[in-house]
């Protein structure tokens, strides 16, 4: 439990980081670090319950996507200006650096003859980098498109 509570607060301060480095409006910072705390909880959770790491941040992602149209309409502000710094959490830096890495060792003839597995594993972080990527999209637009023709407001009101 004190694992997941780490994992929210330090997700909670990076998001509130990113969140000012965008001048995002102080009166819903709280919301930005919130949503990023939680949607790398679920990102965290389900990494540690053996989900691979795409469907894991789909899901955290998702999360961040479809509370931030709910918590939008509370803080009367656009979804976009939290939603975003709440998924930098989850930004895959490790496998693009290591991807871009592998790149730079390729470049070198010599090496790459000596070391053929160095292709195999550029290449796996590369696309690896590129599914999180697509999925961070997909999963912040979700919400969006979810409620696209008709107002989420009316909705939630009915369930809330």
């Amino acid at each position: 439990m004190l694992t997941y509570l780490s994992d929210i607060i330090l997700a909670f301060i990076v998001a509130i980081g990113f969140a000012v480095l965008f001048q995002t409006p102080t009166r819903v910072l709280h919301v930005a670090g919130l949503l990023g705390g939680l949607g790398h909880c679920i990102r965290f959770s389900l990494l540690s319950h053996d989900i691979g790491i795409i469907p894991a941040t789909l899901a955290g992602t998702v999360f961040i996507g479809l509370f931030g149209i709910v918590l939008s309409h509370k803080v009367h502000t656009p979804p976009v200006v939290f939603t975003m710094p709440a998924c930098i959490t989850m930004i895959p830096g490790l496998f693009a650096y290591r991807a871009m890495l592998g790149c730079l060792k390729i470049t070198d003839l010599e090496h790459a003859r000596t070391h053929p597995e160095t292709v195999t594993v550029t290449a796996h972080y590369f696309v690896l980098t590129a599914c999180l990527l697509f999925t961070l999209a997909i999963g912040i637009c979700i919400g969006a498109l979810l409620f696209r023709k008709r107002s989420s407001k009316s909705l939630f009101k009915r369930i809330f």
